[in-house]
């Protein structure tokens, strides 16, 4: 035992190394934060005003969400078509999807000059109004909707198909049904998916960005980036990051209490039959309509931008190539830190779970918050322009190292737990232990990790926003200077850019690590 102890010492110390990594990544910017903040009576009336809204917002958006979530997530539950697992592929897709592209889309068909607002001029009403708060929630809900969808329809589909049968033969219908199987799901589901969508829309900044339409919609971290970008008032901007850190961990926190698992029971596997589902028609309706509303923005974005592919300027394509550098190198990092800290994590008899938590601390915090930090950090010391493309990749890994965890401590845990003991007793460890035993097993899951957190970093508009110079702009940052400027067109072809670039980084490694893989 004490050479198996010794033997898995490297394990122990990468993994211990990658924590305090991420440790001092989270607490030394929040550390600089709290330095530089001057209290809270030094915020505004307008600093309350961002405080307010981003609340609003963020609680509009995640209860506008889950409650259409609801009906279409027990269609897609009660219903067997063909497409159906299209259909559920399709409802990730906003998760990946950059989303100064989302934004595009959703002005091409609800902007002033978008699809809805041509069809109520040939009715001789007015434009539509995009901007705003109604602005915001619409593009939260485009986001959010389809995450919703999908963590109610896994607490939809862990009702044993044993319990609809049983009610089908007691001839139980219509609410009964409701009241007897499926409420008591949707009261241990919905609190935790609306916590969700609430703190993915608390931290959000480039739909504020862009949608926000002035003073009255700005939120706490558009108002960190005011702060930074046009006043450079440190200490205002850092007390904003720590309110906004706050509420981060704050909503964090009651997701986690909230987050209770559903007592079901057990079952037997089979795919649930709903012998008590009417009104086909109306299902059908609900599928129709989520559909075009998750299509219609991309199909727009293909159908302007593709003429304007291959007439951007030069600037685009030399930010698409800083993202493309900023992806990879995100997409490294956050697949090695998430690889030791979850070796780690399954190798430890003591503190796996304080371990694993650490890595999920960052949910708490937004990149624009840890990207104040390390400016504040950084100021005195080196110019942060000059880092700018290194402290958004290390930073974009951070944002999503959660994700990366959430897929790889299971598969390492079941891989351990299948052939831990075989590959101890043949005395593997080190590096033959994960070429022989780990690497062929968890492709899968690293393809995946890998191809996420590509994507997610490609889209991505945080911290760049804060360190960029003309001459050091992402794709994503470049395609938001084109719509400040108006020109749309190339703002759209930039789109269909940073779209293709984004879903191909994903297909490349995600389809890398399921092609030729042993199990």
């Amino acid at each position: 035992m004490a050479e198996r102890a010794f033997k898995i010492i490297p394990i122990i110390g990468a993994g211990a190394g990658a924590t305090l990594l991420l440790l001092a990544l989270i607490l030394g910017p929040l550390g600089a934060l709290f330095w530089r903040a001057e209290g809270v009576a030094a915020l505004g009336a307008a600093d309350w005003a961002a405080v307010r809204f981003t609340v609003l917002q963020a609680t509009l958006s995640a209860a506008i969400s889950v409650v259409l979530a609801v009906p279409v997530a027990r269609a897609l539950a009660r219903r067997q078509f063909f497409g159906r697992g299209a259909l559920i592929t399709l409802l990730g897709a906003p998760f990946i999807l950059p989303v100064m592209v989302a934004v595009m889309g959703l002005l091409a068909v609800f902007g002033r000059g978008g699809a809805i607002s041509a069809m109520l001029g040939w009715l001789g009403l007015p434009p539509v109004h995009i901007y705003g708060l109604h602005g915001v929630v619409l593009a939260h809900v485009f986001f959010n909707l389809p995450l919703a969808t999908r963590l109610i329809l896994q607490g939809w589909l862990a009702i044993p198909s044993e319990r609809f049968r049983l009610v089908a033969s007691l001839n139980i219908t219509g609410r009964d049904v409701g009241r007897i199987l499926e409420r008591p799901m949707l009261r241990d589901v919905l609190p935790g998916a609306f916590m969700v969508v609430f703190l993915i829309c608390l931290t959000s900044f480039a739909v504020a960005l862009a949608l926000g339409g002035g003073p009255k919609a700005t939120t706490v971290e558009l108002a960190i980036y005011q702060a930074f970008r046009f006043d450079f008032d440190l200490g205002r901007a850092a007390l904003l990051a720590m309110v906004q850190f706050g509420m981060g961990a704050a909503a964090a926190a009651v997701m986690l209490w909230v987050a209770v698992p559903t007592m079901m029971g057990a079952g037997l596997g089979r795919t649930v039959e709903r012998l008590d589902a009417p009104n086909a028609w109306w299902d059908g309706l609900l599928l129709c309509v989520m559909s075009l509303f998750l299509v219609a923005p991309l199909a727009m974005i293909i159908v302007d931008g593709l003429p304007n592919l291959f007439s951007l300027p030069a600037s685009v394509y030399s930010a698409a190539g800083r993202s493309l550098s900023v992806a990879l190198l995100s997409m490294t990092t956050a697949v090695i830190l998430a690889l030791t800290i979850a070796l780690m994590v399954v190798r430890l008899k003591r503190g796996a779970l304080l371990v694993e938590s650490i890595g999920y601390l960052v949910l708490a915090a937004s990149p624009l918050v840890v990207g104040a930090g390390l400016f504040i950090v950084l100021f005195p010391v080196a110019d942060p322009v000059a880092l700018a493309l290194p402290i958004t990749a290390l930073v974009n890994a951070m944002m999503s190292l959660p994700f990366a965890l959430r897929t790889l401590v299971p598969a390492v845990r079941d891989i351990e737990a299948s052939f831990g003991r075989l590959a101890d007793s043949l005395q593997m460890t080190g590096w033959v232990r994960l070429r022989l035993v780990l690497w062929p097993r968890l492709r899968r899951p690293l393809g995946f990790s890998a191809g996420l957190a590509a994507a997610l970093s490609m889209g991505d508009l945080g911290v760049i926003a804060l360190f960029s110079d003309p001459d050091s702009a992402t794709l994503p940052l470049q395609m938001y200077r084109l719509m400040a400027t108006y020109r749309m067109d190339q703002a759209a072809g930039a789109a269909v850019l940073l779209l293709g670039l984004s879903l191909s980084l994903f297909w490349i490694f995600d389809r890398g690590g399921r092609a030729d893989a042993d199990l």
